[in-house]
């Protein structure tokens, strides 16, 4: 037993508490009015949720839904305040007040869906339903966000580090106990290229949900670009090989999983000299940046490598060695099925 395992097993008591009081209609559900998916996790840290989230919100557009991203916008500079953070066609935010994520999405989705940052999605998915004609919301990390009604639960479990040692936070990283996996719609195994097989842990969700699918899914880097064509918005995906400079990089990154991000670009055969991370939605400062090019240079690195989520953190910041942005993209197992899944409710 760890020594915070008493204070993990009185969260997860909570949880459940607060859980059986929707189960048995105490707490009230609001239905958003139209579709609704969650996209969430068990777990808290990076399980690669927002790439799915920009999936699901993809196949939705495609099956001719007009959409809405829903999240809470961790690291925002005012969590209370609503921020409209793309209209569906114009990224209005920054990652300032925005946050990193809802900003990486409204990039992303770009022309196809509205991404709203509010930690009272109830409200907001009430007014955007009616600035917007939404026919389809996305709840991003939505499972423990009970209070927003759903058609669909689908939760996230990384393959990589599925229950973050098996306790309840703050002992571990579940942000309930596993068992709560029984309210899960569909389950999607991510970064199941970077484990050696997903049997064990397959069957081992199986034994907790029964009913719900149970996808896997690849991360893969679609491409890499120069940092100011990113922040300008001017970039198109560059094949790896046509950017030699990045053999010789210094990756740096501020993810909830950073060592999965790693293991991807290793998996992919990226070549980097040195590794420097920093906490989930660290707000950089030009003294960060002074800090990693100084690490980078006394190891021989040449350039430096980031991923979208900071790059969108990155602007007004000088650079005096170039810096290149990797995009990457969940592709999962039976995408048809998935699809189909996603569409049919």
């Amino acid at each position: 037993m760890k020594l915070l395992s008493p204070l993990g097993w009185l969260y997860g008591l909570g949880a459940t508490a607060r859980n059986a009081l929707y189960d048995r209609g105490l707490f009230r559900v609001h239905d958003l009015g139209t579709k609704t998916i969650s996209i969430g996790n068990i777990t808290a840290g990076g399980t690669g949720k927002t790439p799915l989230v920009a999936a699901v919100a993809n196949i939705l557009v495609a099956n001719g839904e007009t959409v809405c991203v829903l999240t809470r916008g961790y690291g925002r500079k005012d969590p209370s305040e609503r921020i409209l953070v793309s209209d569906g066609e114009n990224v209005l935010a920054d990652a300032v007040t925005g946050g990193d994520e809802p900003v990486e999405l409204a990039r992303t989705l770009s022309g196809k869906a509205a991404i709203v940052a509010d930690r009272d999605r109830v409200a907001a998915a009430a007014w955007t339903r009616e600035k917007f004609g939404i026919t389809a919301f996305v709840l991003d990390d939505g499972f423990q966000h009970r209070r927003a009604g759903r058609d669909l639960d689908i939760v996230c479990i990384d393959a990589t580090d599925p229950f973050g040692g098996g306790e309840v936070l703050p002992a571990g990283t579940l942000r309930e106990p596993v068992q709560n996996l029984t309210r899960a719609g569909a389950i999607v195994i991510t970064r199941a290229n970077l484990a050696k097989s997903t049997d064990d842990l397959t069957a081992q969700i199986r034994k907790l949900n029964t009913s719900a699918p149970i996808f896997t899914a690849t991360s893969k880097v679609c491409g890499v670009s120069k940092l100011v064509d990113f922040l300008n918005r001017t970039h198109t995906l560059e094949p790896v090989e046509d950017l030699q400079p990045i053999a010789n990089g210094f990756l740096f990154c501020g993810l909830g999983n950073p060592e999965s991000f790693r293991r991807q670009l290793v998996s992919e055969n990226f070549q980097f000299a040195g590794v420097r991370t920093f906490p989930d939605h660290h707000a950089y400062t030009q003294s960060d940046m002074q800090s990693v090019q100084a690490e980078a240079k006394n190891i021989g690195a040449t350039s430096l490598i980031t991923t979208g989520k900071d790059a969108v953190k990155l602007t007004g910041i000088e650079f005096t060695m170039p810096c290149f942005v990797v995009t990457s993209a969940v592709e999962i197992v039976d995408g048809k099925a998935f699809a189909q899944l996603v569409t049919s409710i």
